[in-house]
Order: C-alpha cells, then sequence, then structure tokens
C-alpha cells in the first residue's frame, strides 16, 4: 500500500491535553502538505483552526474522553463545533450507559447529537477496552439505528487502543452506510495498513505522517 494510500484516509491527530497553538498550527501544516483525510483537534482549536487553513478538513471531539457528561452537553458541543467550522465529529458513547445496559438511551444519545450536527460527518467512539462483546455489539447496533456515519474503537486515552478483533466485529454487526475508524496505539506501517485492509476506512493517529515521511 502506498504511503499516499495510507495517508489520505488518516485522521491527523493532537488532542494532548497539553496541546500548543503551535503544535496545532504545525499538525494543521503537515496534513496540508501530506493530504490526510482531517485533523483532529480539541475543541476549542477549531475556530482558530478554520480561520487559519482554508481548504483544510477539520475533526474534533465531544464527551471526551470519558463520554459520561449529560446529552444536553453532548449537543451542545456538537452545535458549537459546527458553529466553529468542523466538518466532523467524533463523540464518546455513554460507557456508563452500555455497561448498565441502557441501550436504548445510548441509541437516543447519539441520535441527539446526529440531529445536531446533521450535514457533518458523526464518529461515535465505543471505547472498546472497557466492554464485553455482547456490550460492543449492543454499540454497534445503536450506532447503526442513531443512523451515525461510523463506529470508532478507542479514545487512545483508555487502557487498551485499537485491536483488529474488534474491527472483525465490528463489520459483522454495523450496518451497511456505518463506516470503522481505528484509533488508539497505531503507531506503524505495519498496523496502519493491517487496519486498513481489515476494512476500516479512516485510522486515527498522532504519528502517521512522521512514520511514512521518513520511508519516502
Amino acid at each position: 500500500m502506498r504511503s499516499e494510500e495510507i495517508l489520505k484516509r488518516v485522521d491527523h491527530t493532537l488532542l494532548k491535553p497539553d496541546a500548543s497553538w503551535e503544535s496545532v498550527e504545525r499538525l494543521c501544516e503537515e496534513a496540508l502538505e501530506y493530504h490526510t483525510a482531517s485533523v483532529c483537534i480539541p475543541p476549542c482549536y477549531v475556530e482558530r483552526v478554520r480561520k487559519r487553513f482554508e481548504g483544510l478538513t477539520i475533526c474534533t471531539v465531544i464527551g471526551f474522553p470519558l463520554g459520561y457528561g449529560v446529552t444536553a452537553a453532548k449537543v451542545e458541543e456538537a452545535r458549537q463545533a459546527v458553529c466553529d467550522g468542523a466538518d466532523e465529529i467524533d463523540m464518546v458513547v455513554n460507557i456508563t450507559d452500555v455497561k448498565n445496559h441502557r441501550y436504548k438511551a445510548v441509541e437516543a444519545e447519539i441520535r441527539a447529537v446526529r440531529e445536531a450536527c446533521r450535514g457533518h460527518i458523526l464518529k461515535v467512539i465505543a471505547e472498546t477496552c472497557y466492554l464485553t462483546g455482547e456490550e460492543k455489539i449492543a454499540v454497534c447496533e445503536a450506532v447503526t439505528r442513531a443512523e451515525a456515519d461510523y463506529i470508532k474503537t478507542s479514545t487512545g486515552f483508555g487502557p487498551g487502543g485499537a485491536t483488529l478483533e474488534d474491527v472483525r466485529l465490528f463489520r459483522e454487526h454495523i450496518g451497511p452506510q456505518v463506516k470503522i475508524k481505528a484509533a488508539g496505539g497505531i503507531r506503524t506501517r505495519e498496523a496502519l495498513e493491517a487496519f486498513l485492509s481489515a476494512g476500516c476506512d479512516r485510522v486515527g493517529a498522532s504519528c502517521a505522517v512522521e512514520v511514512l515521511r521518513k520511508e519516502r
């Protein structure tokens, strides 16, 4: 797989809590130079990046990284992100609702955020490291029914990241219109290729540009 083909499916990511404007600016410059799918950045930088970088696809995060904020807060976060110029929204599922098997509440929350950012891409982060197989399947079903665009494996902040096993499970249980994004711990060319080959349409990674640039 050519480096260019990989990069166009990478969400070039910087979500560190101490991310400076200089580091975000550098991320955006790399994304434009290497033609990544998007940059994934903290919500507080979305408006500034939109004004500074024309033609850049901006992704941001909602309810991040723990997911247990109330639905109204997530909805308002999503609305503000879109207002500020975000093209794509990665929301963390309410993991406590999943663990309590309140799957209708999970679906209702995803649907509410879906409505708040209608016309923009919505990715739902399952944070699979905390979930059983049954719970992962239930999230797949909720994401499908709520008409989200993607299901995403991980925030990168939990005790575990993306696994090929979870990608295969997602592929079995999501609807045909739902795509898969893998994120968390994907740090080599081999890993990037493996997740894309397994059926991911996007990969979230902070070091993909650095890794693939060295191979040019």
